[in-house]
């Protein structure tokens, strides 16, 4: 797409959001244009507030089903939209109801702590959610004496467990783009810019994580990166974020870890698909009943300890 089209779309989307009082969020992994004209680009927990205190009508979620599903869940009176249907999440679907259920009977005494990137279903089945930017701090908050089942990442939940030296039952999901990050990778960078500060999500292998200087949500890296002193950086997550870094630090130089850390599911929505999205209201998500009423607890939970 040239300059200039996207120019013109990005405007039609803000006279369309004006119109339909909306809000547009997006995810730190979204391709870079729609980042643009997001009111508010971040991680999970920063879109799960900003969907929580939003006034206007109609919210355009650019993410993946889950993040939508949480924002309906926290906005019952609000129309949700995800501009693309297809926007799964791998991880969200590695664990059923039933096998949680299953698990749970196992476990009777145990807490579950459900990662957001999850069902609503699943969220619903659970005690509290938590993000990757708080995932200590809620666990930090069930007393060490009470069995945890953390659910669906292995990957986070091994990192906080080694960190608080608290065993958890794992269960045995994983993000298969931080999953296609590997150590050799690193290793291979760092030969080439010695002097760059390693900075990784915890939804990498623990391999990966144990080569980082600094390990984050994508808030966390941001943050990290803008106040670190430090001039060149190597990113182990979804490369989506290479936009905002190198817009907000654009004196400072970025390399990904792999480029085949791309989420095929993030970038399914583009600028054409948000101004289709508020052109004809598509594609509603809504969360209704028992499923939304038990899940909203789980995530108010972690939104009053975050």
């Amino acid at each position: 797409m040239t300059l200039q089209a996207t120019s013109t779309i990005a405007e039609k989307i803000q006279e369309l959001k004006i119109k339909r009082n909306a809000v547009i969020l997006a995810h730190n992994y979204q391709r870079g244009e729609v980042q643009d004209v997001a009111d508010f680009a971040g991680d999970s927990l920063g879109l799960s507030q900003q969907a929580a205190k939003a006034k206007a009508e109609v919210i355009v979620f650019c993410g993946v089903h889950f993040m939508a599903e949480t924002a309906s869940i926290l906005c019952p009176d609000k129309l949700v939209l995800l501009p693309d249907e297809n926007a799964g999440c791998p991880m969200a679907n590695m664990i059923t109801l039933r096998e949680l259920k299953i698990k749970k009977e196992e476990h009777p005494r145990a807490k579950v702590v459900c990662y957001v990137n999850s069902t609503a279903a699943i969220k619903a089945e659970s005690d509290i959610c938590c993000t990757s930017s708080n995932a200590m701090k809620i666990v930090s908050s069930i007393p060490k004496d009470e069995e945890i089942i953390f659910v669906p990442d292995k990957s986070l939940g091994g990192y906080v467990a080694s960190q608080l030296n608290r065993p958890m039952i794992l269960w045995p999901g994983y993000c298969p783009t931080h999953h296609r990050i590997l150590a050799e990778h690193i290793i291979k960078l760092k030969a080439e810019y010695p002097d760059a500060r390693v900075v990784v999500h915890p939804e990498c292998t623990a391999d990966v994580i144990a080569l980082a200087d600094h390990v984050a949500s994508t808030t966390g890296i941001a943050k990290y990166c803008k106040e670190s002193n430090g001039k060149v950086f190597i990113i182990g997550t979804e490369i989506g974020i290479l936009h905002r870094l190198k817009k907000e630090n654009p004196h400072k130089q970025f390399h990904a870890i792999a480029q085949l850390a791309d989420c095929s599911n993030m970038k399914l929505i583009n600028l054409e698909k948000v101004l289709w999205a508020l052109e004809d209201l598509v594609y509603q998500v809504k969360v209704t009943g028992e499923i939304a009423s038990k899940a909203r607890l789980a995530i108010q939970r972690m939104l009053d300890l975050s």
